[in-house]
């Protein structure tokens, strides 16, 4: 056998190489078991005190309690939540910064946006869905119905009389109203607005006559009896209103949740991903958030990382025809 000849160093660099190589791995181990071993930096894609921002903060709070580490989150709206989360797309898939994963972004900008700076299914690892937040339909307290049939019926009479309202184009309230309107086979104008708050203004003044809109809004209004509320969108009643109907009682089949979770990038190391998934359950599990949540009409929905990542792609599916139909879409 003929001897090849290798330099003395580099002998001496491929004998480190080899040796090295187990250290390196051991360490990437080491540094999955102990994660989280500094802060962690959750991304809220949507402003400031609205309802999944403070969802956001009570989960984190609960995580950083667990872990004895910061969950420190930053707000980055803008886009329907897709600047948020293109840049935790485009993060490091260490661990350390993780974020909402949300109907708007990753179920509804996919088939709504012409164009997305992200692929939703492919550039995000979908940790655990945390909350599902049902719609429900209000209506200005002289509104000519009381009840969906009857809303129905007076809709079918007065095609593209009546409007509605919704917190903007492609959230998850517009898309009730689209699937009322398809469901029900009524002809409703739809009135989008920058937020809910404005919305609420001119339902109020009686310049719209109904609002579709995540139940926090709806459920202050009415303890105020300045709206009348009609249905949920969840699946079943809601215990804050529960002589509310749901929508599926009058139109069977009907149902859809503006529904969070936690995401990080594609490509976090498969322990790091179950680790944060049981503490996400543990969290849950807590009296003091299901308080919390229930305050913000809110319920607990935990998934695995597997079975989240399948609603999502479940949740695109049901809703891309709904969005179509509707003629919604932003270039």
């Amino acid at each position: 056998m003929t001897k090849i000849a290798i330099p003395r160093r580099r002998a001496l660099i491929l004998s480190g190489g080899a040796l090295a190589a187990p250290m390196i791995a051991s360490g990437i181990a080491r540094a999955q078991s102990d994660w989280p071993n500094r802060p962690v930096k959750y991304i809220v894609v949507f402003p400031a005190g609205g309802p999944t921002d403070t969802l956001s903060r009570i989960v984190c709070q609960e995580l950083s309690e667990l872990t004895g580490q910061q969950f420190i989150i930053e707000n980055r709206a803008g886009s329907g939540g897709n600047i948020g989360a293109d840049i935790i797309a485009k993060s490091a898939p260490d661990g350390y910064t993780i974020g909402l994963y949300t109907i708007a972004a990753h179920a509804i900008a996919p088939t709504l946006y012409a164009k997305l700076p992200f692929d939703a299914g492919k550039d995000f690892t979908g940790i655990a869905t945390l909350w599902a937040v049902p719609n429900m339909l209000m209506t200005r307290l002289d509104f000519p119905a009381n009840t969906i049939p009857e809303l129905i019926a007076l809709a079918k009479a007065n095609p593209g009389k009546y409007s509605f309202a919704s917190s903007g184009a492609g959230t998850s309230p517009h898309l009730t109203g689209e699937m009322f309107k398809q469901m029900a086979g009524v002809n409703l104008l739809h009135v989008p607005y920058k937020g809910s708050a404005p919305a609420h203004q001119d339902i109020l003044a009686g310049q719209v006559d109904m609002m579709f809109d995540n139940i926090p809004g709806p459920l202050g209004l009415m303890k105020g009896g300045k709206v009348k509320g009609f249905a949920v969108t969840s699946k079943e009643r809601h215990p804050a209103v529960p002589d509310k109907p749901t929508f599926s009682e009058f139109l069977p089949g009907f149902e859809i949740t503006s529904w969070g979770g936690v995401c990080a990038p594609a490509g976090v190391p498969p322990a790091m991903v179950e680790k944060l998934s049981a503490l996400t359950k543990q969290a849950l599990q807590k009296p003091s958030v299901k308080a919390a949540f229930d305050q913000q009409g809110a319920a607990q929905t935990w998934r695995t990382p597997s079975d989240t990542m399948a609603f999502r792609a479940a949740e695109e599916k049901k809703l891309a025809p709904v969005i179509k139909a509707s003629g919604a879409k932003v270039e």
